[in-house]
């Protein structure tokens, strides 16, 4: 049986867990978010907490346990507490700035890019070094996070770029110099 299948999800103060079909809906203070339950799993609220079940143990139902349980779980953290990513933008010149909804970035290109804020997800830049990216559903944040680190992800030789703060980018020497 799956470990993590197995644990119930604690449903915390100011969370409201409602089930509609196959559909489970969780509505907290950072907002709804909802998810449809594959067929063969069961999801069913008890007490203050959610118990999800599968009805055998084949394969795909072992893995869908899991799965559905911690995409559960997740949004009840994501709407109780809310998730966030942060990034650091790394080089000379390169810098952050929030103009109304909108997230401008100078990259060390010949133009700025800029990139729509997400319905939501909220951008903070306390510094134009740091951008933090928060929002209740952790996929979305993540994607998000993701998509802005792709405007210039971090290079090998001297480190620029957009990183995780938490990431670690391995260093590559550069050109040898000739031998004497």
């Amino acid at each position: 049986m799956s470990r993590i299948g197995k644990k119930p999800i604690a449903i915390p103060a100011g969370v409201e867990v409602t089930l509609e079909g196959n559909t489970v809906t969780v509505k907290g203070a950072k907002g709804t978010l909802s998810h449809t339950v594959a067929a063969p799993i069961t999801v069913a609220v008890e007490g203050g907490e959610v118990v999800v079940t599968r009805p055998n143990d084949e394969k795909t139902n072992r893995s869908l346990h899991g799965l559905t349980r911690t995409l559960i779980a997740n949004m009840v953290e994501g709407v109780s507490k809310g998730y966030a990513k942060e990034l650091d933008v790394v080089g000379v010149g390169y810098r952050a700035a929030k103009q109304g909804k909108q997230l401008v970035l100078n990259l060390g290109y010949s133009h700025q890019v800029v990139v729509d804020e997400v319905a939501g997800i909220s951008i903070e830049v306390p510094n134009p070094n740091k951008i933090i990216i928060s929002g209740a559903d952790k996929q979305a944040v993540g994607q998000f996070a993701a998509e802005v680190r792709k405007k210039r992800p971090p290079e090998p030789y001297k480190g620029k770029g957009i990183r995780y703060t938490d990431e670690v980018v391995r260093r590559k020497e550069g050109k040898a110099g000739k031998g004497a």
